[in-house]
């Protein structure tokens, strides 16, 4: 935690139960992802406060599946869950599962029988959900709430060894029909579903719904701060009354407003269709606002949880705008990230008077923020390519690069003159030719001549080929999830653009995947997995500037 802010309301609960003597002044937090798909930067937020709570204030925090529904849940994303954790850079002090404890909690839900408290149910969904009322009206009890207990114990035992099929019976708790909190109006329990387990296989037959598991393990666990997001404030009376119910220890819920990012979607469901809907190459696609997606993009652990840590822990919703995690990545790769030179829509440029053959090495320094960075060797010769941009046949005022009798100079070399162009048939610039002021080498320069404007290069003898993606946001929306209508309308079309053939600096065929460095003017970019030792691949990480917020403020 940074020492310059104050404690947020959920660290000063800890601080104080810890004072007072709370749980024995023990802390133990848990992390509790659904296996049903990867993790994403709202998890982020969620990993970050329950694993550095526990650190903060010396306890530990266990990482729980809860894995209660076979149908969606995969070792695939157990593993992702994983990975994910790990690299965002906690360590978790015991790996559990629900399915752990299927046992204990099928034995909870007969105590509550035996106590009258719960009953088995032969209504469909849509009869019992019609039962259960209006926030402004009472439900009425179905026929199955009078059951004795020893016919309800009798049914649910049957219900376990699989004599009914899916949706014939549930398990209901008997609360109270009347609640102004709908929760509490005989919420499900246990519900039938013949389904393969990832881990438990076809031992059971029957499932505990989340509301009845999540406290259960919680206490199960002696957990003593059970943080969850603010969806789960009307849960926490259910939660409450299981654990006084069934007389187990007390863990208590605590709620923080989840994290909402502009320009993303955060439902797991969502993301899900548009994986298998094949509108993201994968749950890695670095467009994505998963773990996997982010990390393959080029993000570094400690940006995002510098994100985390800069939007805090609140107890109201809020839209985090995706700017702040830009800038936390910005602002880590612009201390960290080598300077290279890489030219991403090439035109040739020919230095008409350079000597035919020859061929310098310029020395570059690696990164002007760290000068243990070093220096590597750049080779310079007569035949170069430039950014098109970079070039302009009848500039504008202010036009500080090259242009017919502009002077400009080239990144790390001399400073060069525009002089005349080849075009295709079509008009398009084909070949620059330009000429060079021999006395004006960088490092040695004694030309007296002093120009506004550098550009970047590369030799066009000595170059490698890469392929760039460049990726941008997932949807034109700020906030696609509230849009009408079906929110995959709202993708953005450009958010990946691939240049198949950019030239780069032949020292970038070392890099390995996950090396991350800045393309001079260009923004950042690290290497894909994708690359292979005869071509390397990068995606953009970030462009060097807000380029949306420009835009946005452009349009206002």
């Amino acid at each position: 935690m940074s020492e310059e802010r104050s404690l947020n309301f959920i660290e000063q609960i800890v601080a104080d139960d810890i004072a007072n003597g709370v749980n024995g002044g023990r802390v133990l937090t848990r992390f509790p992802p659904e296996p049903n798909g990867y993790l994403h930067i709202g998890h982020a937020k969620s990993i970050a406060v329950n694993f550095g709570l526990a650190q903060q204030f010396n306890g530990k925090t266990n990482l729980r599946f809860d894995d209660t529904n076979p149908v969606t849940e995969d070792t695939e994303y157990v593993d992702s869950i994983k990975a994910d954790i790990r690299w965002l850079g906690y360590e978790w002090d015991q790996e559990l599962y629900a399915s752990d404890y299927f046992e204990q909690i099928y034995e909870f839900a007969v105590t509550l029988i035996k106590k009258g408290l719960a009953y088995v149910e032969d209504a469909t969904a849509e009869e019992i959900a019609a039962s259960k009322g209006t926030p402004t009206t009472p439900g009425t009890p179905t026929p199955a709430r009078s059951r004795s207990v020893e016919e309800n114990l009798d049914l649910f035992a049957r219900m376990r060894a699989g004599e009914f099929k899916d949706g014939e019976k549930t398990l209901r708790a008997k609360i109270d029909l009347a609640s102004p909190n709908m929760h509490m109006r005989d919420p499900l329990m246990y519900r039938i579903k013949h389904a393969h387990h990832h881990r438990t296989g076809d031992k059971w037959c029957i499932y505990p719904m989340y509301d009845f598991a999540h406290g259960q393990s919680d206490s199960i666990e002696n957990i003593t701060h059970s943080l969850c997001t603010l969806e789960f404030i009307p849960h926490r009376a259910l939660y409450d009354w299981f654990i006084k119910e069934l007389e187990i220890f007390p863990s208590h819920q605590y709620e923080f407003s989840r994290l909402n990012v502009t320009y993303t979607v955060m439902s797991k469901r969502k993301l899900k269709q548009l994986v298998e809907e094949k509108y993201v190459s994968g749950w890695d696609d670095p467009r994505m606002p998963t773990i996997s997606g982010l990390r393959r993009r080029g993000y570094t652990p400690a940006s995002i949880r510098q994100f985390c840590e800069r939007v805090g822990v609140q107890k109201r919703e809020q839209m985090i705008d995706l700017g702040l995690l830009e800038f936390c990545i910005r602002e880590e790769l612009n201390k960290t990230a080598n300077r290279v030179m890489a030219v991403l829509d090439p035109v040739k440029l020919i230095i008409s008077n350079y000597p035919d053959g020859q061929v310098e090495e310029m020395t570059a320094e690696n990164n002007p923020e760290d000068a243990s960075a070093g220096s590597r060797t750049l080779y310079f010769s007569k035949t170069l390519y430039i950014e098109r941009e970079d070039f302009m046949e009848e500039p504008p005022k202010k036009f500080f690069r090259l242009g017919p009798g502009l002077h400009v100079r080239l990144k790390n070399a001399y400073i060069i003159k525009g002089e005349s162009v080849e075009k295709d048939a079509d008009g398009n610039i084909t070949t620059i030719y330009a000429s060079y002021l021999p006395e004006s080498k960088s490092g040695g320069d004694h030309s007296g001549m002093t120009v506004k404007g550098t550009i970047h290069w590369v030799s066009a003898e000595h170059a490698a080929t890469a392929e760039v993606r460049l990726y941008d946001r997932l949807f034109k929306s700020e906030n696609p999830a509230a849009e009408e209508g079906d929110f995959k309308e709202f993708l953005n079309p450009e958010s990946l653009q691939v240049v198949k053939e950019a030239y780069v600096e032949p020292g970038l065929l070392q890099a390995k995947a996950g090396d991350r460095f800045q393309f001079m003017r260009k923004g950042y970019f690290t290497v894909d997995p994708d690359s292979t030792p005869d071509k390397v691949v990068f995606n953009r990480t970030v462009t060097l500037k807000d380029a949306w917020a420009k835009e946005k403020g452009k349009n206002n």
